[in-house]
């Protein structure tokens, strides 16, 4: 394995950070009170990765078992208890444990505790998952089949349940 071609090709270096304070407002909030944080976004980074800080609600739930076939995607918790599914069994996540999840590896995630659980999702290569998070609960409630089916396979999301 070795270093990716240079992107960059200029020998003096640019100003190009982004900052993103922690006191940011969310990007979205859900009628359940949790928070979606758009830390990264596919974007942001040309496409190399999008990063979201998802504070969940108690008792939030979460999506049932899925996965993607162009991206990969990544849990690492930062607060509280989210339950994360490796594809073999569900495993009690809280603060400093990861999850790698390749494409194709099945997963899902919830918060069925008592308290909020706060995680970063890292989605690898970048994908526009905002308008993802943003339609997601009109499209299991409100879309009809044909449309959901649509929504989800432009968005890589594999049910199997």
């Amino acid at each position: 394995m070795s270093y990716p071609d240079p992107k960059y090709l200029d020998g003096k270096g640019e100003i190009t950070a982004e900052f993103r304070p922690a006191d940011t407002p969310a990007n979205l909030r859900s009628a359940s009170g949790s928070r979606t944080h758009y830390l990264a976004t596919t974007r942001s980074t040309g496409g190399e990765f999008g990063l979201y800080r998802m504070d969940m609600a108690p008792k939030a739930g979460g999506p049932k078992t899925h996965f993607h076939k162009s991206i990969s995607e990544s849990f690492f918790i930062l607060e509280g208890t989210v339950r994360l599914y490796n594809g073999d069994s569900w495993i009690d996540g809280t603060a400093g444990d990861f999850l790698y999840v390749p494409q194709g590896g099945l997963h899902a995630f919830r918060n069925d505790s008592d308290a909020l659980a706060s995680m970063l999702l890292l989605f690898t290569p970048g994908a526009p998952r905002e308008e993802y998070f943003e339609k997601v609960a009109e499209v299991a409630t409100e879309w009809s089949p044909e449309d959901r089916t649509e929504f989800f396979v432009k968005h890589d999301t594999y049910w199997t349940d």
